[in-house]
Formats: C-alpha cells, sequence, structure tokens
C-alpha cells in the first residue's frame, strides 16, 4: 500500500479521494492554484502546493508543476481524478517514468478508449453490439453522406477523439449532414486538435446506461452493475441512479458480460465505465471512459464498495478480493448534482459568495462537496459545487427521501440547480420512469 499520494485534482473529487486515504492511513498532498488557495481539499490534506495561477492551461493542466510537486513531496502514487490529466497518457508515462505510480490505466488502454473509432471497432470485434455506422473515419464528406444514406436517417456524426458531448451533431438529411460534418469538424479541431469524423445510425429515443468495471494487473476483472444517466441535458448528466428501472437482470447480465469482453481485449486495468445507449430492449455501445465517474457513488451506494480504495489497491498491484458473485445491488440510490447555475436563465453559471451552506443530514444521505459558508466560488472551473446521493429500500423510497434532502438544502448567496431536481422529483414522467434521453430538453421547452 502507498504511504502518500499526491492528488492531481480540484473541488470535491479531492475531497473524496482525501477521505479514504485518510481511512486507509496514507497521507496525501493537495495542489491548487492560486483562485483555490483557500479551497477545502487544501485544508483537509497532509501538505498543499501551489502548482500556478488560476487558468488550468497553467496549473491542473500543467503536468511539469505537478510533477514537481510530486518530486518535493516524495509521493509514491498520483490520483488524477476525474476531468483534467485523467485520461492523458502522456501524464501517466511521465509519472511511472520517475516510479510514480498512476492511479489509474496505462496509456496504451487510454489511447484505444480515446480513439472512439477505433473502441467502436473493438467492441464490434469483441461481440460488443454497436449501432450501425462507418467502419472507420469517414474519409470525406461525400463518404458520409452516401453512408447516410445507406443506413438511413437520422444519423449523427461523432468526433473520433472527442468528449463532454463536443464534436457531436445529429443529422435528418443530405443538408443538415453537410453542415453537421462541417461544424463537428470544426469542434473537435479546436477542442481535440484532431477533426476526424465517424458515423452512426442516430437512436432517437435511448436511455443512457453505462457499467462500473473493476480491473486488476493480475488478469481478473468484475463489472458492479449499472447505472442510469438518461438525465441529462445537452449530453451533460444532471441526475444518475442505480439500478436502472428500464432493463431487466437479463439484459443486465448481458450488458455487463459485455463490458468485460471490451475489458479483456483493450488489455484494462484499474477502474473504468462502459457506455451504451439502450432502446426496446437493445443495448449498443457508444463509448468508454477510462478513468472514475462523477457519478460512483450511487454505485458505492447500492454495493457497499470504495470504489476509490479499489483504485488505490490496484494500483499498488494488490488482486480484487471480490468475484463477481460476491457484488450484489442493495436498494436504490440516486445522485444528484448541485451546480452553481441558474436553470430559469438556461443553466447560466452562477460563480460568487456562498453565505450560508448547510447541507441535509440523515439516514441514507450522502453529501460529497468542497464549499462552506463563506466561500467564493471562482469563474475559471466547472460549475458544480456539490453531489447528493440518496440512498433507499427502492426507487420510490429513494424519491421520497431525495424530496426531504434536496428541500432541507441550504446553499444561499448563488442560483443552483436545487429547485430543477425538486422539479424532476415532482414530474410524473421522472416517477414513472417513462422518458428517454431526451426528456430534460423536452420539458425545457415547455
Amino acid at each position: 500500500m502507498f504511504s502518500r499520494i499526491l492528488i492531481a485534482n480540484r473541488g470535491e473529487i479531492a475531497v473524496r479521494i482525501i477521505r479514504t486515504c485518510r481511512r486507509l492511513g496514507i497521507e496525501t498532498v493537495a495542489v491548487f492554484s492560486e483562485a483555490d488557495r483557500d479551497s477545502l481539499h487544501v485544508r483537509l490534506a497532509d501538505a498543499a502546493v501551489c502548482i500556478g495561477p488560476a487558468p488550468s492551461n497553467r496549473s491542473y493542466l500543467h503536468i511539469p508543476s505537478i510533477i514537481s510537486a510530486a518530486e518535493i513531496t516524495d509521493v509514491d502514487a498520483i490520483h488524477p481524478g476525474f476531468g483534467f490529466l485523467s485520461e492523458n497518457g502522456h501524464f501517466a508515462d511521465v509519472c511511472r517514468s520517475l516510479d510514480i505510480a498512476f492511479i489509474g490505466p496505462t496509456s496504451q488502454s487510454m489511447a484505444k478508449m480515446a480513439d472512439k473509432s477505433g473502441a467502436r471497432n473493438m467492441a464490434k470485434e469483441s461481440g460488443v453490439p454497436v449501432c450501425p455506422g462507418s467502419e472507420g473515419v469517414i474519409g470525406s464528406d461525400e463518404e458520409g453522406l452516401q453512408l447516410a444514406r445507406d443506413i438511413g436517417y437520422p444519423v449523427i456524426v461523432k468526433a473520433s477523439a472527442g468528449g463532454g458531448g463536443r464534436g457531436i451533431r445529429v443529422a435528418h438529411n443530405d443538408v443538415s449532414l453537410r453542415s453537421g460534418m462541417q461544424q463537428a469538424r470544426a469542434e473537435a479541431e479546436a477542442a481535440f486538435g484532431d477533426g476526424s469524423l465517424y458515423i452512426e445510425k442516430f437512436i432517437e429515443h435511448p436511455r443512457h446506461i453505462e457499467i462500473q468495471v473493476v480491473c486488476d494487473e493480475h488478469g481478473n476483472m468484475i463489472h458492479l452493475g449499472e447505472r442510469d444517466c438518461t438525465t441529462q441535458r445537452r449530453h451533460q448528466k444532471l441526475i444518475e441512479e442505480s439500478p436502472s428501472p428500464a432493463i431487466d437482470k437479463y439484459t443486465r447480465r448481458a450488458m455487463g458480460d459485455a463490458a468485460l469482453r471490451l475489458c479483456k481485449a483493450a488489455g484494462y486495468t484499474n477502474v473504468g465505465t462502459v457506455e451504451f445507449l439502450y432502446e426496446k430492449g437493445q443495448y449498443y455501445f457508444m463509448e468508454m471512459n477510462t478513468r472514475i465517474q462523477v457519478e460512483h457513488p450511487v454505485t458505492e451506494m447500492v454495493t457497499g464498495l470504495d470504489i476509490v480504495e479499489e483504485q488505490i489497491r490496484i494500483a499498488s498491484g494488490e488482486k480484487l478480493r471480490y468475484r463477481q458473485k460476491d457484488i450484489v445491488a442493495n436498494g436504490h440510490a440516486m445522485e444528484f448534482r448541485i451546480n452553481a447555475e441558474d436553470p430559469a436563465r438556461n443553466f447560466a453559471p452562477c460563480p460568487g459568495k456562498i453565505n450560508m451552506y448547510a447541507p441535509p443530514q440523515g439516514e441514507n444521505i450522502r453529501v460529497d462537496s468542497f464549499v462552506y459558508s463563506g466561500y467564493k466560488i471562482p469563474p475559471n472551473y466547472d460549475s458544480m459545487l456539490a453531489k447528493l446521493i440518496v440512498h433507499g429500500k427502492d426507487r420510490t423510497d429513494t424519491i421520497a427521501r431525495a424530496r426531504r434532502a434536496l428541500a432541507e438544502f441550504i446553499l444561499d448567496g448563488v442560483k443552483t440547480t436545487i429547485p430543477f431536481h425538486l422539479t424532476m422529483l415532482d414530474n410524473s414522467r421522472f416517477v414513472n420512469h417513462d422518458f428517454d434521453i431526451n426528456f430534460v430538453d423536452e420539458q425545457m421547452k415547455l
């Protein structure tokens, strides 16, 4: 087991990692930008190092500064959290070249999954269902147009190097596809430095289902069931839950087996998430995220496992302590992302000062956060302030507990998404899980 870990991240995920490390008796080193000098993760860590000014490219994305902080504090390992450098293969290689363990997969696995077109082909070769579409990246707009005509509209254009909902366009005819390819290519080149695209048949009313996988360095691998991330807006997740109310135990088992076949083909280690679209009893591979997910707490609540602990143990060379038959889901859990955004103004960011912060308390209530009364939210980073995770005996019980917890959540001084979540919990379609991935966008238009 490691004795000291540097956390190359900020916010609630840094605090969450510190808490697991403290329970395991591992010292932690926080890194922070000048904008985060008063952040909670800085206060909670055993040591803290300033790595630069507020802009991410001069702090949390600046590899030399993070490596320097790791060397002067003599850490054994670096945990990247999510976002920032968490899926940067070069960063993982730099860590390992300096005998600093990287708590995540290898750069080779990252590269295989980062190439969305290549990952799609690997899934297909592994017997994992994929949507009809291009066998690789499309060579020209004319090739894309001919393919779309062959598989039938609507289609979706995706950036091969994409992520975070960028480089994606839906087309319903030749005219919209031609402009969609141009827009997606330009967006992908600006965001990822790679404008290559591929095309798939567009599934119009799917649910978004993801499988949590855990794989050690000795060839052992398990999945921890699924999370339903269908409640999202413009490809950004808002509410996640486990288990999914939309799939049965046979589909769950099949999706889990498919996710593990893909992991085996990729030589994957550590934790990750294989994401699928699900519609009318059929599921299709979408992508794999080679890091811990924002929504991992819902899986922790129903399985009783600490996924960060599993990451640390695997990176230190340990074998998995569980077999697939040991994983049993208990009850139902939901996670609500509490963002500093104003839903009434198209979810516009609302940085500012938090005058009063008092999270809800009680049985089966968990809040992952990094803010406190008097905290000033910097405008430089993601708007997420907290995650409310609620666990109940079933989905109905969880919704009832969530209503109470959200109503008691005090976060004054800035606009947040709490009112939006309360509205969702009073929506009959949400309560009866009669919705798909278009649900929130449709509701926002009413």
